[in-house]
């Protein structure tokens, strides 16, 4: 039971880490935490889009970062590694702030959520999908759903090939709940088959049928 406790303790230190640097690093862009445990301590992996507002000059920023995570959440000698995202438009998580934003901003939520929607496609992701809720139109909560392309919701497909973000867009009829879900291009299903033209194939790698032996013949 001790086992259980200390596994679900070190689960909610973690999802509160991740939102605490969500809500430090929003203008740089964050696009996802990675924290792992090393001989030397805690890493802490960040990627942003912009990872030089993570630093800050000369590294000011990033060790007021450090200190914070070791004096609040207790991470035993943690390191802050920046990584910079190589296209925001397929991260689900950056897609999601931004849609949120736009929200904030006073977008429509049909015009920013189909903007989201062609953006992430235009960027070669194999699918994608865009949950918005919250008090839309109206002082009803309801729920406005976009998809387009190939999308997993479960099973190991969903866990490997889909990124998933979570953003919240701050209103003045109340919150609005963003989620956004990309397949990534490069994603191998297991109905994806591949039949090779017999001409493509070489003749070399054709294992030919063993001959008949004499006693087989005579058989």
């Amino acid at each position: 039971m001790a086992s259980e406790r200390k596994f679900v303790a070190e689960n909610v230190r973690r999802v509160l880490l991740k939102e605490y640097l969500m809500k430090e690093v929003s203008r740089a862009g964050f696009g996802g935490l990675d924290v792992q445990r090393t001989p030397m301590g805690t890493r802490v992996i960040l990627s942003t889009e912009r990872p030089g507002l993570v630093i800050g000059r000369r590294g000011e920023t990033i060790k007021s970062l450090t200190y914070a995570i070791e004096k609040n959440f207790g991470f035993e000698n943690p390191s802050i590694e920046v990584k910079e995202v190589e296209n925001a438009s397929l991260n689900a998580q950056i897609m999601a702030e931004k849609l949120a934003f736009s929200l904030e901003r006073g977008w429509h939520f049909r015009r920013a959520g189909h903007a989201t929607l062609r953006r992430v496609m235009e960027a070669g992701a194999r699918g994608c999908y865009i949950v918005v809720a919250g008090k839309l139109s109206g002082q009803r909560h309801r729920t406005e759903k976009f998809k387009e392309g190939s999308i997993k919701y479960c099973g190991e497909p969903a866990l490997l090939f889909v990124d998933e973000g979570y953003a919240v867009a701050k209103l003045k009829m109340g919150v609005i709940g963003v989620t956004v879900r990309i397949m990534q291009a490069d994603s191998k299903l297991p109905a994806d088959i591949v039949i090779a033209d017999r001409r493509d194939v070489d003749a070399s790698a054709v294992v030919a049928p063993a001959a008949e032996t004499p006693a087989e013949e005579a058989e």
